[in-house]
């Protein structure tokens, strides 16, 4: 899924092969085997072009990676301890991501601590 991002277009084996290629050995029909698993799976779409296929992401990067964060959150026993130490493991540069990223989904108008007694 890596190089069909990194393209931004639809992308044939080929094209993917020889990309991967500049890095390792890897043979025609592996690609060709991935690429179609992941379109069975649907992560990609395909079209025919002459008697090859090209692919395409079906969703962006951020939003493969935000679903997959959100299977994993729904799948804890205990929710907040989750986030508790997600956010725990999280770098500096990830927190400020976080915080940026709250002030765009969240009203300003929203507290985000409790009002003080």
């Amino acid at each position: 899924m890596t190089r069909v991002w990194q393209w931004n277009r639809p992308v044939t084996v080929r094209e993917v092969l020889e990309d991967l290629q500049a890095e390792r050995t890897i043979a025609y029909t592996t690609v060709m085997t991935v690429m179609d698993n992941l379109h069975q799976k649907g992560w990609v779409r395909r079209e025919q072009e002459g008697r090859a296929y090209r692919y395409a992401a079906v969703s962006t990067r951020a939003a493969y990676s935000a679903a997959l964060m959100h299977e994993a959150w729904a799948r804890s026993d205990n929710a907040a301890a989750a986030l508790v130490d997600f956010f725990g493991m999280m770098s500096p540069e990830q927190t400020a991501a976080l915080r940026d990223a709250l002030r765009v989904v969240q009203p300003a108008d929203v507290r985000t601590e409790p009002p003080e007694r």
